[in-house]
């Protein structure tokens, strides 16, 4: 989009120069001799950035500053005068001005001045869109699902979210902890804030410490410098900690004092530093049994389970699979410039599949299919040889209508199952009618 810029300058010369100038660099302009005419157009229209001189017939340009910033703060004031001191750029500067240049100067100079202005306007909005966006992105319904399990995890992260209490995310590995993590974080009051992610299982007992709360210059060989941790780039926003069940002992001393007073010393310091932090956490562990053997802190683990949430495994929410085969399709076909689709006996053998790697496996599974599907449509034969059962490898790719009476009765009734009923999502996944499918339960007795 081509920026718009206003111009306010009584020297008509000095007007047309500037403006002549800004419509070689590509700009579209408007200029005014008066600032009350300008500030009026300002109101009505859209412009990128506002250039005034200081002194006009009917009013200052510190005044036109003052107005714009009222009315647009992220507009950008450049001010010209042909009388500037150090103190009248210091003042204008403190008002909010971007930048203030003194008459005679150079067009190229003023040029530059404009063109940095509007870099750094574009910069501050890109900024501002992206944060947006990723807290669109990672709004409840990012997370797919529509089972009964998964969408009280959804409840209970709208409730979560708003407040500033740790919670504990449980559940297998793959089941999208980090994920939940992240939502709560963006969907908070801290979303404007940093948030941090460490994985306490990547890091050696002897570096979790530093890694964690920093150390000061000479705390151990090769520490050349003094090294901010985790905790304190996380000041003013979230920090989640993974795998916290594989913390030492020794560390989880130190978190138990953050999350009392947050509070702690860098390795090797003796300075009491403080942080504003909200504490995620997140494992795969029992730590209910770690607790009762000596592993881990009980007063840690009461301090970490304000709040638990608990994501359920994928074979307990199976319904859910369907929807998740569709999305990751979706992204893969994208990526990978195809438009596939999956056969029926696909969706059915992942639904009787077990998944011990939860949505994480679902995902690669998919990406993997797409990636080596050479045909239009993803076969049971496509799927990695562990997914399928021994009697689904005899018979993939036979059709509802080839199979005995009892076994499409099965079939059907797995199917409706997985749907909760649902028979036009049923008929789909079976890849007929849904007028079709209403006959072949009338035949086959099934309500």
């Amino acid at each position: 989009m081509k920026h718009r810029l206003l111009i306010i300058e009584d020297d008509r010369i000095m007007r047309v120069t500037i403006e002549d100038a800004l419509k070689l660099q590509g700009y579209e302009t408007r200029a005014f001799d008066k600032a009350g005419e300008a500030v009026n157009a300002f109101d009505e229209g859209k412009f990128s950035l506002v250039i005034t001189d200081v002194r006009l017939p009917d009013m200052t340009g510190l005044d036109v500053l003052k107005r714009v910033k009222e009315k647009a703060e992220h507009v950008p004031v450049i001010i010209m005068t042909g009388f500037g001191t150090i103190k009248d750029a210091v003042e204008t500067i403190k008002l909010g001005a971007f930048d203030y240049i003194t008459k005679p100067f150079s067009l190229e100079e003023f040029i530059l001045i404009v063109n940095r202005a509007l870099e750094i306007k574009d910069l501050k909005e890109e900024n501002v869109r992206l944060k947006r966006d990723l807290s669109d992105f990672y709004s409840y319904p990012n997370i797919i699902g529509e089972s009964e399990k998964i969408t009280a995890v959804f409840a209970l992260i709208e409730k979560v979210s708003q407040t500033d209490s740790t919670v504990l995310i449980t559940g297998e590995s793959g089941t999208g902890k980090e994920l939940i993590a992240t939502t709560i974080h963006h969907q908070g009051k801290r979303r404007n804030g940093p948030l941090i992610k460490v994985n306490c299982a990547a890091f050696p007992e002897n570096l979790v410490e530093s890694e964690l709360f920093g150390y000061e210059r000479g705390a151990f060989t090769g520490a050349a410098k003094t090294k901010p941790g985790r905790f304190e780039r996380a000041d003013k926003g979230t920090i989640f900690l993974d795998e916290i069940g594989d913390l030492p002992p020794s560390v989880q001393v130190k978190i138990l004092r953050v999350l009392q007073d947050g509070t702690f010393e860098r390795l090797g310091g003796t300075e009491t530093l403080k942080v504003d932090v909200r504490v995620i956490t997140a494992t795969n562990r029992d730590l209910d049994k770690d607790v009762k053997s000596g592993r881990f802190r009980e007063d840690l683990y009461y301090r970490l389970n304000v709040i638990p949430v608990r994501l359920p495994a994928l074979r307990e929410r199976k319904e859910d699979i369907p929807l998740l085969m569709d999305h990751f399709l979706d992204i893969y076909n994208c990526r990978f410039g195809k438009r596939l689709r999956f056969q029926p006996d696909v969706i059915t053998t992942l639904i009787d599949y077990e998944f011990p790697g939860n949505v994480r496996e679902l995902e690669n599974i998919v990406e993997r299919c797409v990636a080596l599907s050479t045909g239009d449509i993803i076969e049971v034969a496509d799927l990695p040889p562990h997914t399928v059962k021994l009697e689904e490898k005899t018979s993939a790719g036979i059709r509802l209508d080839e199979v005995s009476a009892q076994a499409e009765k099965e079939h059907i009734r797995k199917i409706l199952v997985t749907t909760k009923g649902n028979k036009t999502r049923a008929a789909e996944i079976l890849g007929i009618s849904r007028k079709s499918l209403w006959e072949k339960m009338k035949g086959l007795n099934l309500e």
